[in-house]
């Protein structure tokens, strides 16, 4: 049996300066530290986002780096759609925007060829890794070369923490190092058209806990904040 579980929300802002702006002026809180991704180019800030419902759950504001050329191979895109030229013009006119959500299993490997038979290409099993304050974190994670999300940013990427071999229990995980930040997920929804096929991929690698519901392609996410509760969508993006 595959358990999947929500690792971590993804929201993808212009630059890094504005994404942090808007999570002070939007949730109430600084984001806290992140790093650099040399493999994509990208760099990010982050806070839990930990609670009852999701305990493992931290959330990633995301950026292109400016002057960075990415080391993974020409022709091949950025994770999470960031090289998307509508995505990157829906970031530009309206700031930030939640866009997806990554999803931690125990065997990344495995859950892809779940998906598989489900006729869907959640993309190559990428080796990367960034430095962080507590040293070195690394992970498995899915990037089609196309960069793309699929289904409207509603079926997650999914994440295996460590290096291959390593012990997921074992692995290094960003929620290891953060403080509580204010913010706890209550509650995630994936709202697509055809919601059967978007369960059955769910059910595949076996994510509970995100409710997914029938109607236009939206990703939304309910968060306590020192601030109120604050609901945040994606809108088919």
């Amino acid at each position: 049996m595959i358990t999947a579980q929500v690792d971590h929300l993804v929201v993808m802002a212009a630059s890094l300066d504005q994404g942090v702006a808007w999570c002070e002026e939007t949730l109430g809180i600084t984001p806290g530290p992140g790093g650099e991704h040399p493999l994509m180019g990208t760099h990010n800030r982050l806070f839990s986002i930990a609670g009852p419902a999701f305990p493992r759950a931290y959330f990633e504001i995301i950026a292109i780096q400016p002057g960075v050329t990415p080391t993974r191979p020409a022709g091949k895109h950025r994770w999470f759609d960031m090289d998307d030229p509508l995505l990157q013009a829906r970031v530009a006119s309206v700031g930030p925007q939640l866009v997806h959500f990554v999803a931690s299993v125990p065997g990344v490997l495995t859950a892809v060829k779940a998906l598989a038979v489900q006729g869907l290409d959640r993309g190559a099993v990428v080796q990367a890794s960034r430095q962080s304050a507590n040293g070195l974190l690394s992970w498995r994670i899915t990037v089609r070369d196309d960069g793309q999300r699929l289904f409207y940013g509603t079926l997650p990427t999914l994440i295996q923490w460590g290096e291959a071999g390593e012990d997921p229990a074992q692995a290094a995980h960003p929620l290891h190092a953060m403080p509580t930040s204010g913010v706890t997920l209550e509650a995630l929804q994936a709202r697509h058209p055809r919601p059967e096929k978007l369960q059955a991929a769910h059910a595949a690698i076996g994510l509970t806990g995100v409710d997914v519901i029938q109607g236009t392609p939206d990703l939304v996410a309910i968060l306590q904040t020192p601030r109120g509760r604050v609901t945040l969508e994606s809108k088919g993006v």
